[in-house]
């Protein structure tokens, strides 16, 4: 693919646009989409929950996505580097606080991969046979059945895991070796297969007995439902995360692109792929959790790890090859994920220091691959399940509802006020349009500048007083217990004091480079 800009041809290129799509699409699609966008679904009224979502697509996802493509094209830099070109150092900070709190959770994704990992090789081997036992109270005896819950405790309080995640990023710092070369080998793989794998679960759970009655309550809309505030929160939360934005991994993906790629078709292309993936995989898991009388209530780790892999087992046949066949689709949307996230991190450590790509992805991999260690230690800690039970499991959970739940919503509401209020709204919008055949209105000011500012900041004040002063809060709960009952305190803190330091070192640094102000368009 050409490109016009030399520095942009220096730095990698994606040789065809659709290397790009599935490099993006790839991202975005990740474990999340596989089961939370269900779970989210069945929580918030099944049908009920679509209406505000496709809502929340077009006025908060894709408006933002082509803000975050658009940086990539515009400065042919990372995510900190293009707020530093555009906004000056503050938004360099912004960048690099991002890219802290991206780093954090690539240490607990690679564990989840890792245990995903596992138990796609447990599938064949022991997953989907009765007689499993966990070091936990509760789990002493041996199974009578297949009990995929029990499998799952006694891998967590194994060493295992730890291999597998070795394993996990070797595969990710290998498609990440020679940029976009390798990672568009990867993905013109990796994301056809994860398509290929739903299809095969979507067949056999709409065949199964009562499989399509799952499928008539995840498209059947309770109407009574779309009032609740609960139902918009949930749509507007899950949209943002589904999409990857916040996390600079679109800006540094769209940098490899040419100056006169045309943002609102990218966008557009990959935001409905990856809700296209999220939709048919609702149908692949209602289907199944309805025909064996599952609860859907749950997280990503119950739902992915004990209810599906339990629905999976009581299938009348092949219920090894359909439960590889499931984990080998997580891992497969996990790793493109994981690369996405890496990619991110490491291009922006390249722009800045003009160090080569080895020593970046060294710089990122080294506390990378720590800290998904300690989040596989298999040191027991509840062995009554009152809480996580193993340190590990305790570590991910503190970690992920800070990290990922506040992180990537205060960097997109700081983003569009940058973007709307610093930079400018309509300079941005001037840029876009220059090479867009769909040419963005005034409308595209108004949602960068003040709605999607006041969504994303009422959310986040809404999760900050449930978390502190609600019931069901995580500090409102006893959770966890024994000698890591200091985790819900000391974990945030070292996460913001640690994403604020770094990116403070770093935006304190002199830049390898100088460059010249680039050239926006008039308004």
């Amino acid at each position: 693919m050409a490109d016009n800009d030399s520095s942009t041809a220096e730095r990698g290129a994606w040789n065809s646009k659709l290397g790009f799509i599935l490099a993006a699409s790839g991202s975005a699609i990740g474990l999340g989409n596989i089961v939370f966008f269900a779970s989210n679904a069945y929580q918030f009224g099944g049908g009920a929950f679509y209406l505000p979502y496709f809502i929340a697509l077009f006025v908060l996802g894709i408006p933002v996505m082509i803000a975050e493509f658009s940086m990539g094209t515009m400065t042919g830099r990372s995510f900190p580097m293009a707020l530093s070109r555009l906004v000056g150092k503050k938004g360099e900070f912004v960048g690099w606080w991002s890219l802290g709190s991206a780093l954090f959770i690539t240490m607990y994704y690679v564990a989840i991969l890792g245990w995903a990992f596992c138990m796609m090789v447990g599938a064949i081997f022991g997953l989907m046979e009765p007689g499993a036992t966990a070091p936990f109270d509760p789990f002493l005896e041996p199974s009578a059945a297949p009990n995929a819950q029990v499998y799952f405790f006694g891998l967590l309080a194994s060493w295992w895991p730890m291999l597998a995640v070795l394993a996990v990023w070797g595969l990710t710092l290998v498609a990440l070796w020679k940029g976009t070369e390798t990672i568009e080998k990867t993905v013109r793989v990796a994301v056809p297969l994860m398509w290929v794998f739903m299809i095969i679960l979507i067949v056999r759970g709409v065949t199964l007995p009562g499989g399509t009655d799952g499928v008539m309550y995840l498209f059947t809309p309770d109407l009574a439902g779309i009032a609740q505030p609960d139902v918009w929160k949930g749509a507007f939360s899950q949209m943002f995360f589904s999409l990857s934005l916040g996390l600079g991994t679109m800006t540094a993906y769209a940098s490899y692109l040419p100056k006169d790629s045309d943002q609102v078709n990218n966008s557009f292309m990959v935001s409905l792929l990856n809700c296209g993936f999220e939709y048919i995989a609702g149908i692949a898991i209602f289907s199944m959790l309805f025909a064996f009388a599952l609860n859907p209530v749950g997280g990503t780790l119950s739902l992915s790890f004990f209810a599906i892999p339990q629905g999976i087992a009581a299938f009348p046949f092949a219920t090894k090859v359909f439960g590889f066949a499931f984990f080998f689709l997580m891992v497969m949307a996990g790793v493109t994920s994981a690369i996405s996230l890496v990619e991110g991190m490491a291009s922006a450590v390249i722009d800045k220091t003009g160090t080569s790509r080895a020593s970046a992805l060294a710089m990122v991999a080294v506390p990378g691959v720590i800290g998904s260690v300690i989040t596989t230690l298999p040191f027991i800690v509840d062995p009554g399940l009152g809480g996580n039970g193993t340190v590990g499991l305790n570590f991910l959970d503190i970690l992920d509802h800070w990290a990922f739940g506040y992180s990537l919503l205060a960097v997109g509401l700081i983003e569009c006020v940058l973007l709307g209020w610093v930079f400018g709204a309509d300079r941005l919008r001037a840029f876009v349009n220059q090479h867009s055949k769909l040419k963005l209105g005034a409308w595209f000011d108004v949602l960068i500048k003040y709605f999607i500012p006041a969504v994303l900041l009422t959310v986040i004040v809404w999760n900050l007083y449930l978390d502190l002063f609600g019931d069901g809060g995580l500090y409102g709960s006893s959770y966890p217990l024994g000698p890591v009952s200091w985790f819900p305190v000391v974990i945030p803190i070292v996460w913001i004091l640690g994403t604020l330091g770094l990116a403070a070192y770093l935006t304190s640094r002199p830049s390898a480079e100088e460059p010249a102000e680039p050239v926006f368009p008039a308004v």
